[in-house]
């Protein structure tokens, strides 16, 4: 093939390095590439919390429209910041297997013990992080911290005050950012789709869609479109309080997720198994199961809460 795929990516280096990454693996294919780097409203407003700016789409806006007016041919995103509902005329092409789903603490001080003792303070620009660990450490006290990964480990190694910060491990990993002190967290949900990639392209360009697919993970994207699915029948954006995790193994799903309250004191959970085959409804079906339970009032408080 001829035809030169043109890669749009933010200029941090976490994209970077997702760009660079399906960059490689068309070349190997021998497909002809170049990036081209487009800064977010996510990337240039560094003080406003994600919530107050319209979340939705806010890493991944600028590259839409730059495939929609044709400067660019393929978009990669972090999964986990894709609207659940795109805009009219974009797909998503492919995701590539999946890397670490966990979040972790890093700290500065290597004699930093967590405890449920007051007086420790906790940065993180995620709602869901933010939530679920108010829920099991209530005494903590958490600040808003923004930025990409190089920006914020800055900001916690200079703000005396924050005992620690909160990241996800595959922007860690991906990098191969030397951190001073990394625990990760095994009772701490994930957001949908963590540590995955995904490849959107146009809609009417089946050319670059084919090439995608062959980059594509079946029970990657399998796992996603579960989690994915839950979070869109929650009717929940990327930055909400809402987790999930789908696993797969030995041709059955199984299937995590959780909503909670801003403050972290109320927490829904729901867990379900899916047989492999019929994954289709699963993350639908989790969903309902949870607002059955008790979630549908903490949904309707975080929907108010994002139009207000």
């Amino acid at each position: 093939m001829d035809r030169l795929i043109r890669i749009g990516s933010r200029d941090s280096n976490l994209a970077l390095w997702q760009a660079k990454f399906i960059e490689n693996l068309l070349n190997k294919q021998g497909i002809k590439t170049e990036i081209t780097l487009v800064k977010s409203e996510g990337d240039i407003n560094l003080t406003v919390p994600l919530y107050e700016m319209g979340v939705q789409g806010i890493f991944t806006k600028t590259l839409d429209s730059a495939l929609l007016s044709n400067k660019i041919d393929i978009a990669v995103h972090s999964l986990k910041d894709v609207p659940t509902q795109l805009p009219k005329n974009l797909k998503i092409a492919a995701i590539p297997k999946r890397a670490n789903v966990k979040d972790a603490l890093v700290y500065q001080d290597p004699t930093f013990k967590v405890s449920e003792r007051e007086g420790i303070t906790i940065a993180t620009s995620s709602l869901r992080r933010k939530a679920q660990w108010l829920n099991k450490y209530p005494n903590h006290t958490i600040e808003s911290i923004r930025g990409n990964i190089n920006t914020r480990l800055e900001k916690l190694g200079s703000t005396t005050h924050w005992n620690a910060a909160l990241f996800a491990s595959a922007g860690i990993d991906r990098i191969g950012l030397n951190v001073p002190n990394k625990l990760e967290l095994d009772w701490m949900l994930p957001a949908p789709a963590q540590g995955a990639l995904g490849i959107v392209c146009r809609e009417d360009d089946p050319e670059v869609e084919a090439i995608c697919k062959t980059l594509n993970h079946h029970e990657t994207a399998v796992c996603t479109g579960i989690e994915r699915s839950f979070l869109r029948n929650l009717k929940g954006g990327c930055s909400i309080p809402i987790a999930a995790l789908a696993i797969a193994d030995n041709n059955k799903i199984h299937f995590t997720g959780n909503i909670l309250s801003l403050d972290g004191v109320r927490k829904v959970e729901v867990e379900m198994d899916f047989e492999l085959e019929n994954y289709e409804n699963a993350g639908k079906l989790a969903a309902l199961k949870l607002l059955a339970n008790g979630g549908d009032k903490i949904a309707q408080e975080l929907k108010s809460f994002m139009t207000e």
